[in-house]
């Protein structure tokens, strides 16, 4: 757990014997959870959050609110995100997400609404800001259940956010399963970058000109480069950067990834900068665009994460 600082068939004969037995297991598997159920109902339970908090609950919530969309996909992973009724404008993926009725926008969150809306649990978001502690009072001190998660920096953090929300909505089993998938994809990567002797020099840029920002050491997205085998430019540094175009220049990176995604064309206005012709990714037109929620968003698809960048930076190594 993290300190408060810091996821058809065969013929109709076989068909029917399918779902004949499905059904027979669906019967069990329902009568066992709800079994289950009744036993959290009487008895209760506490799961811990991220303030060190034990956040106690007489049921497992049906209704939840996400107050960041790491913390949604995370839901829908589990297979629990028929249950958010409440989630922030950026909450894009999957698809359903866009449904859900909009009570934030990752930043601040619109309390009477929530409030409204009755959510068994809301799941927030802490940064180290401690205006957001105070709002999220002012939600506990209205009578909603509030389980705050802790800005995630690791893939471990990652693993533990997964593990707690599946034991706040009673899906420990599924949270387990889905960590081994997600380290199980990161490893297939990793087999196949094992083989690369020198790793490339990398630039990601997460911000364009005038104010230039890239990430370095003690960053989420740097350890998506590290699992990739690739070699940050400015991995000497750390947190996020804001570098000078000459300091860019100088570090000669062989493969440039962005993940701006708010202007036209981020691969174009990189290519075509002055200056920067002399930067071996420009001369090898070897710039590249990656998805900003994938690399950004710290839940269910760092496997995604990493297989992106490898493939951006190795390409040659996924034919």
């Amino acid at each position: 757990m993290k300190k408060l600082l810091n996821f058809q068939w065969l013929t109709v004969l076989m068909l029917a014997l399918v779902l004949t037995g499905c059904g027979t297991a669906d019967k069990a598997n329902k009568d066992d959870a709800a079994k289950e159920d009744q036993q959290v109902e009487q008895t209760g339970y506490k799961v811990t959050d991220d303030r060190d908090v034990e956040v106690a609950f007489d049921a497992v919530p049906k209704t939840v609110v996400s107050l960041i969309p790491s913390n949604t996909e995370i839901l829908f992973a589990l297979g629990v995100g028929d249950k958010v009724i409440g989630a922030t404008e950026y909450d894009t993926y999957p698809e359903e997400a866009k449904k859900i009725e909009r009570v934030s926008d990752s930043v601040t969150f619109d309390s009477e609404k929530i409030v409204a809306l009755k959510p068994d649990v809301v799941l927030a978001y802490y940064t180290g800001n401690d205006e957001t502690l105070d709002a999220l009072k002012g939600l506990e001190d209205a009578g909603v259940k509030v389980f705050v998660i802790q800005s995630a920096a690791s893939f471990e953090d990652v693993y533990g956010d997964i593990q707690q929300i599946a034991d706040v909505m009673g899906v420990q089993d599924k949270g387990e399963q889905l960590n081994k998938e997600i380290k199980a994809q990161i490893a297939d990567v990793q087999a196949k970058v094992k083989t690369v002797a020198t790793p490339k020099n990398v630039y990601l840029e997460i911000s364009p000109k005038p104010d230039i920002y890239t990430t370095a050491a003690g960053t989420f997205q740097q350890e998506i480069l590290d699992a990739a085998n690739v070699h940050n430019v400015f991995g000497d540094q750390t947190g996020w950067v804001k570098v000078a175009e000459e300091d860019v220049i100088a570090k000669n990176p062989q493969v440039i990834l962005t993940t701006v995604n708010y202007t036209e064309d981020p691969v174009g206005e990189i290519l075509g900068r002055d200056g920067w012709n002399t930067i071996s990714a420009i001369q090898d037109k070897a710039v590249t665009f990656i998805d900003t929620d994938i690399s950004n968003r710290p839940g269910p698809r760092i496997g995604e994460a990493v297989e992106m960048v490898a493939k951006a930076v190795y390409p040659e190594l996924f034919k």
